[in-house]
C-alpha cells in the first residue's frame, strides 16, 4: 500500500472508503489480491450497469482488438463509430419515436454536459443557466456551476456564475413547487430574474441524495420550458441506459428534453464513452466548435453497441429491473420499518436505491460495517446521509439477497451505538 501513499495524489477517495487492493472482478463481484470477494452495490458509480467482464461485451471487444480493428480515431468514420450508431437509433431512438442526434463531446459525463451548456446559449444568444439544488453535474468548471454540492463548487478555486439554483422537487420550506414557483418568475418582469438559456435537472439526484422528482413535477417543468422558449437538459449520466428501469429515466414522465447527457454504462464495458443528444433543429455546431482527442474511443462505441443488442433488443432487462427495484425499495422499508425511532427514509427509483438516515454520520457507518461483511457502497448527498444502492442490473437474485441482508445486518448495530 505504501506506493499509493507516496505517489498517488490525496484527491482520490474510494479507495480511502475501501482500503484494500482489488485484482480483478466478474459479475457482480470485485476480488481483492488476497482473493476476497467483495459483492459490488457501487458498480463503478453506475458505469457497469452490465456488470464486471460481462462475457457478451468482454468477446466482442477481444474480438475487435484480434482483427486490429481502429483503436483511436477522433471523429473520423469507422466501422465500429457506424455500427455504434446503428445499433443505438435502432434499439434506442427508434422505438421511443426520440429525434435525437448524436454529439461525442469526449470521454466522461462533465463532457457531455459542457457541451449541452455551451450548445445551448450558442442557440439561444443567453447566458444564464437554472439548475437545482441538491444536484451534481461534474466536476469542470461550466458543469459544477450548476451543481448544488457547496463543498465540491469550493474547491473550484474560482466564482462560479452564470446560474441560479431553483428548488428541487420536495426541497423542504417551499409552499409550492419548483416548476411553478420558476414560472411566477419569469413571468414577473420586477422578479430580477433573466430568461436563461436552459433548465438542467436530473430526474433522480444521484449524488444529491438519491432524491426523485415526480412526474408531474417533470411535466410541469417541460411547460414551463416550453412556455418560455428555454432548453430543456436531463443528466441521464448516473441514471440513463436502465438504471431506473426504462432505458432513459424521464420515459416514465412522458416527456422529451430537448438534449440529455450520457455516460457511464452507455459504453457498456465500463470503457469511456460520453454522448450529448441534441434536437435536429439545434445542431448549429460549425466544425470543430466542440473538439477533443478522445470523442469516441472505438473500444468503447463496440461494447457499448454490443450492449445495446445483448440488453435492449426486448424488454427482458427493464421488466426485471423494474420488479427487482420494487424489492429493493421494499427490503428498505422493512429495515425503515423495524427502526421506526431512526425516522430512516427510503428514497430513489428501481436500481438508485438509497435510505437517508437522521443520525449524523450512521449512513457512512452502516457502508464501513458493510465493507467488513463484504459489500461496497457509497453514500450519497450534501451531508452524506444517505446509503445509495447502485447493484449491477444483471445481478443475480441471490447476490442482490445477499446484499440486502447485510445492509439489514449493519443498520442494528450502527443505530445501536449512534443513541
Amino acid at each position: 500500500m505504501t506506493i499509493f501513499d507516496d505517489l498517488d495524489s490525496e484527491v482520490r477517495s474510494y479507495s480511502r472508503m475501501w482500503p484494500v487492493v482489488f485484482d480483478r472482478a466478474e459479475g457482480s463481484r470485485l476480488f481483492s489480491e488476497d482473493g476476497r470477494p467483495y459483492l459490488d452495490f457501487f458498480a463503478g458509480a453506475g458505469a457497469l450497469n452490465y456488470g464486471h467482464n460481462n462475457a457478451f461485451l468482454k468477446q466482442a471487444l477481444l474480438d475487435y482488438i484480434a482483427r486490429d480493428g481502429v483503436s483511436h480515431a477522433l471523429d473520423m468514420f469507422t466501422v465500429a463509430r457506424r455500427d455504434f450508431l446503428q445499433a443505438f437509433q435502432d434499439l434506442v431512438l427508434t422505438p421511443r419515436g426520440l429525434p435525437y442526434k448524436t454529439v461525442f463531446p469526449g470521454p466522461g459525463g462533465a463532457n457531455a454536459v459542457e457541451a449541452a451548456l455551451k450548445l445551448a446559449r450558442r442557440v439561444t444568444g443567453r447566458q444564464s443557466v437554472v439548475s437545482f439544488t441538491n444536484s451534481f453535474h461534474g466536476m469542470t468548471l461550466g458543469a459544477l456551476a450548476v451543481s448544488g454540492n457547496r463543498a465540491k463548487r469550493a474547491a473550484a478555486g474560482v466564482d462560479l456564475t452564470l446560474t441560479t439554483p431553483m428548488p428541487y422537487d420536495g426541497y423542504p420550506g417551499i409552499g409550492e413547487s419548483g416548476p411553478r414557483h420558476l414560472d411566477r418568475l419569469l413571468s414577473d418582469g420586477g422578479s430580477g430574474l433573466d430568461r436563461p438559456a436552459a433548465i438542467i435537472v436530473e430526474t433522480v439526484q444521484g449524488e444529491g441524495g438519491l432524491r426523485s422528482a415526480d412526474a408531474d413535477w417533470l411535466r410541469d417543468l417541460v411547460e414551463v420550458c416550453t412556455r418560455h422558449e428555454v432548453l430543456l437538459i436531463v443528466d441521464d449520466v448516473q441514471m440513463g441506459c436502465g438504471r431506473t428501469g426504462s432505458f432513459f429515466s424521464f420515459e416514465d414522465a412522458g416527456i422529451t428534453p430537448d438534449m440529455v447527457c450520457l455516460s457511464k454504462s452507455i459504453g457498456g464495458f465500463g470503457l469511456p464513452l460520453a454522448l450529448t443528444l441534441i434536437r435536429s433543429e439545434l445542431d448549429v455546431w460549425k466544425p470543430g466548435d466542440h473538439s477533443g482527442t478522445f470523442r469516441g474511443v472505438s473500444g468503447s462505441f463496440v461494447t457499448g453497441a454490443q450492449a445495446l443488442r445483448s440488453f435492449w433488443s426486448d424488454g427482458t432487462l427493464e421488466k426485471s429491473t423494474r420488479e427487482r427495484g420494487q424489492r429493493i425499495a421494499a427490503s428498505l422499508a422493512a429495515i425503515a420499518i423495524e427502526h421506526p425511532e431512526a425516522g430512516l427514509e427510503v428514497r430513489g427509483r428501481g436500481f438508485a436505491a438509497g435510505l437517508r438516515f437522521a443520525t449524523p454520520g450512521a449512513a457512512r457507518a452502516v457502508c464501513v460495517a458493510a465493507f467488513e461483511e463484504g459489500l461496497l457502497m457509497e453514500t450519497s448527498g450534501a451531508a452524506g446521509d444517505v446509503v445509495k444502492l447502485l447493484p449491477p442490473l444483471t445481478i443475480s437474485d441471490d447476490d442482490l439477497d445477499e446484499g440486502l441482508d447485510i445492509i439489514r445486518t449493519c443498520v442494528g448495530p450502527v443505530l445501536a451505538r449512534s443513541k
